[in-house]
């Protein structure tokens, strides 16, 4: 049986068709959206399918019923009716500078103007723009379909930089404005990015844009489902089946799924990354690949910001409104986060009122590298220095050598510039926490008991680590007789709170040894630990 090629990297609907590559029919959920609303906005992480899906609707607008022989439109009542198509990429458009972005609008608008043979005279975006869809609406005789991908680009490059980040935003804004003064003119307005933080203050006159991003209805327009992962790819997973590589696999699909699976926006349906399942499936090894396709820093840099947030991410409930932030001086971690791919909607708890999500880091491939990367950057060592660390650390729990951890840990804490340093006890506790996921150990933070919240609990095999963590802040010139008696006190503390308020109890039936361990922290350079076994 001839396999379909995987079409990586590859936007183009008509290109996937006539070039027989793999295709996941997403035409019903196109066909719904033709049918219903008229302007929509959706979010999803990047490389998960947003660009196809624009080029596939703007596809429907051709007049070219054939192309979708096969696919459910096909065989649907649509018409296939031609409408002149406006589509931006905002990936394209340059955006160092608030001119730089409206000159490269204008560079854009002017091209397509003159591939339909008009001469738009103007320097101001909005208003080209504006005469180019009355314009193709004079011309064809026909309401215009207008495309944006990635809205949100000129924004999110410049994060590091907030006040060209503002300037950009108020040139988009009024873009973009313009499309509510043109609805006589639209058939149809379809906007994709990555975030949603900016969607209220940028479209705020468009109150007709219907968000799709969490409607039930569409939560697979992007992505593979799960129940689709046979029907498309079955082929590929045979073949994969007769290689001696994968013979060490109990089932290659169960694999599949625990590195690429897990995404989902309603907590029921779920779906496979796209960009890494086409890699897997062309390469043949099981590795993080859309993590590696680029790394957003300005999240790390909010993370090392507000680090307690990173210990929070295991099964973090949030409400629908604060997935949105609005304001780019006060983005949420959290939000960010969810938008960007790095956490998933695991469950929608029954709730009164607004929607509350219950969200989780969505598979292995996005653990693995997101944690590393969460070392890496906290400390600014190098992935190979802290892949080396972890290692390290790995064995020492397993011996119970707190000794051998706490020297992997004095190493990785030392590699922190001082500039960097974050003088707060969440800080080194994110690190720490990062380290053991990284592992592969079973680790929760901040975990409630019926007295208290113990910092961190490590699960092994026969062993139990109830772990506190004590940050002490002391002058730099302190002596070393009283640096001893701070570190004393704050070890006595960590013990001494962990008897009290009873975390033994929650662990008590689980037959499993439990120590108990206290980690000070004296500022950048200095750590301590005491370490209680269990009794023989």
């Amino acid at each position: 049986m001839k396999l379909k090629k995987m079409p990586i990297g590859i936007q183009s609907f008509r290109k996937i068709i006539e070039g027989d590559y793999v295709y996941a029919d997403k035409t019903q959920y196109i066909y719904e959206l033709l049918n219903n609303a008229s302007y929509y906005f959706l979010s999803r992480p990047r490389r998960f399918g947003k660009s196809l899906l624009l080029d596939t609707i703007a596809e429907t607008f051709s007049g070219d019923k054939e192309l979708f022989k096969g696919l459910y439109i096909y065989d649907s009542d649509y018409s296939f009716e031609r409408h002149p198509v406006l589509r931006f990429d905002m990936s394209n458009i340059s955006n160092e500078t608030p001119q730089a972005l409206k000159e490269s609008l204008v560079n854009a608008l002017n091209i397509r103007a003159e591939e339909e043979g008009f001469n738009l005279i103007g320097s101001i975006p909005a208003d080209i723009f504006k005469h180019l869809i009355s314009s193709l609406h004079r011309k064809y005789n026909k309401t215009v379909v207008v495309l944006i991908d990635e809205y949100d680009k000129p924004i999110l490059d410049r994060l590091a930089k907030l006040d060209i980040a503002e300037e950009n935003r108020e040139v988009v804004r009024s873009f973009y404005g313009v499309l509510k003064s043109m609805d006589a003119h639209l058939r149809m307005t379809f906007i994709t990015g990555v975030t949603k933080f900016t969607k209220t203050s940028i479209f705020s006159g468009l109150n007709n844009l219907l968000d799709i991003t969490m409607s039930k209805r569409y939560v697979n327009i992007c992505g593979i489902a799960v129940e689709d992962l046979e029907k498309y790819f079955g082929a590929y997973i045979e073949r994969l089946k007769a290689l001696e590589y994968f013979s060490r696999y109990d089932g290659i699909e169960e694999e599949i799924l625990k590195w690429y699976d897990g995404y989902s926006w309603d907590g029921i349906n779920r779906v496979l990354n796209p960009f890494s399942l086409l890699y897997f499936f062309t390469e043949e090894v099981f590795k993080g690949y859309w993590y590696s396709s680029g790394t957003p820093t300005f999240l790390i840099e909010m993370l090392k910001e507000k680090p307690a947030s990173y210990i929070s991410l295991r099964n973090l409930e949030i409400s629908e409104w604060s997935m949105d932030s609005f304001d780019i001086r006060r983005m949420e971690p959290e939000s960010l986060l969810f938008q960007t791919g790095y956490l998933t909607v695991k469950e929608v708890p029954p709730h009164y009122g607004t929607p509350t999500y219950l969200l989780e880091i969505p598979n292995f491939e996005v653990r693995e590298a997101f944690n590393l990367h969460i070392l890496a950057g906290f400390t600014e060592s190098s992935d190979v220095f802290a892949e080396s660390s972890y290692r390290k650390m790995k064995e020492a729990f397993r011996n119970c050598d707190l000794q051998a951890v706490l020297e992997t840990l004095r190493g990785l804490f030392a590699s922190i510039p001082y500039q960097l340093h974050v003088d707060a006890e969440a800080y080194y506790h994110s690190i720490f926490y990062a380290i053991m996921i990284l592992l592969g150990f079973d680790i929760s933070a901040e975990v409630s008991t019926a007295r208290g919240r113990i910092d961190a609990v490590l699960e092994l095999e026969s062993k139990v680590y109830i772990i506190e963590f004590k940050y002490i802040k002391c002058e730099s010139d302190i002596s070393e007789e009283n640096k001893q008696k701070l570190f004393d006190e704050a070890l006595d503390s960590g013990m001494k709170q962990i008897k009290d308020k009873g975390y033994d109890e929650k662990y008590s039936a689980s037959g499993k040894a439990i120590h108990h361990a206290a980690f000070a922290f004296l500022g950048r350079d200095d750590i301590k630990f005491t370490h209680a076994a269990p009794a023989k």
